[in-house]
This record gives structure tokens, C-alpha cells and sequence, in this order.
């Protein structure tokens, strides 16, 4: 396979290190296992992706367990249109509810029901033991720190400010 050797700008690329490529393949690796090992999780326990347990454990969390649809978006850091999708979808089990909201009438907010609190109570268990099995309990409590430590600089980095970033919940 062919590389570019130069950047569209006439630049020359700065290229990854051999260890900067292998930190990143294992990066990729590592991201994309952990994932599918919380998805087939939870779609074995409470029948459903791990992306919407973290939305209902965000309206879990959420005063009178409701949020601004654009409010949930943002906190899962996903589009408008996927978390449409996402909140029809956990309607349908009868999880969340939608209201209009009353000071914007523009506006939507997702409703954590009594049953979707009720899957999540269930359903946390074995979720966070999946989550201490594959990460936590693989590593030193030094390594935690440090994970915790690069992962705030990544997402600092990764998120800029203003009106005009191009960012999910934006989009």
C-alpha cells in the first residue's frame, strides 16, 4: 500500500514514531475491545447497547432524573440525531419518556421512567463487575492514576470552546 509523503498543503507530514504507532495500534485495539466487551454485556443482561445505559444512567443522575435533550447529547457526546434515535428506541421499552420543556417550547427533555430506573438498578451490577474486570483489575493503582491523568488531557485538548466547534452534540 501507498502513503502520502507529503501533506495536501505541500507540508511535510510530522509521521508517528515506531512506538508512537505502537501505542496508538494498542490504543485502538484496546478502545475498540473494551467496547465491544460492555456491549455484549449489557445486550446479554439488559438487552441493550452500552450507549444507552450511559444515557440512563445520565438521567439517572440528572434532578428529577430529566435532562434537556440537547443537555443529554452533549453529556454522552453524541449527535442530536443519534440520541434521537437512541431515546425513540429506549421509549419503546418504556424507559424514558419525552416532555416538552416548559421554558423553551422549542425544546424536549428525556424523562427517566420507573422502569428504566428499575433496569438500571438491575442492570449496574454486572456492568460495573465487567468494567472491573476488564480494565480496573488489570491495573496498578499507579497505572489508574496515571490513565485518569492522560485521558483528562486528551479530552481537554479534543474539546474546544465557542459556539462554532465542530463537535457531536453541536452537529
Amino acid at each position: 500500500m501507498e502513503y502520502m509523503t507529503t501533506a495536501p498543503t505541500g507540508e511535510q507530514p510530522r509521521w508517528l514514531t515506531d512506538e508512537e504507532q505502537c501505542v496508538w495500534r494498542a490504543y485502538l485495539h484496546a478502545t475498540t475491545l473494551l467496547e465491544d466487551h460492555l456491549d455484549r454485556q449489557l445486550q446479554g443482561d439488559a438487552g441493550m447497547p452500552h450507549i444507552y445505559y450511559g444515557l440512563l444512567v445520565q438521567l439517572s443522575q440528572a434532578p428529577r432524573r430529566q435532562k434537556r435533550m440537547t443537555e443529554l447529547a452533549k453529556d454522552a457526546k453524541i449527535t442530536r440525531s443519534r440520541l434521537s434515535h437512541a431515546v425513540a428506541r429506549l421509549e419503546k421499552n418504556g424507559w424514558v419518556r419525552r416532555e416538552d420543556c416548559p421554558s423553551d417550547k422549542r425544546g424536549q427533555n428525556a424523562v427517566l421512567t420507573d422502569e428504566g430506573f428499575e433496569m438500571l438498578r438491575r442492570s449496574a451490577p454486572g456492568h460495573v463487575k465487567a468494567v472491573r474486570q476488564a480494565m480496573f483489575d488489570r491495573l496498578t493503582p499507579e497505572q489508574v492514576r496515571s490513565l485518569g491523568e492522560i485521558m483528562q488531557v486528551l479530552a481537554a485538548g479534543l474539546q474546544p470552546e465557542g459556539t462554532d466547534a465542530d463537535l457531536p452534540w453541536l452537529r
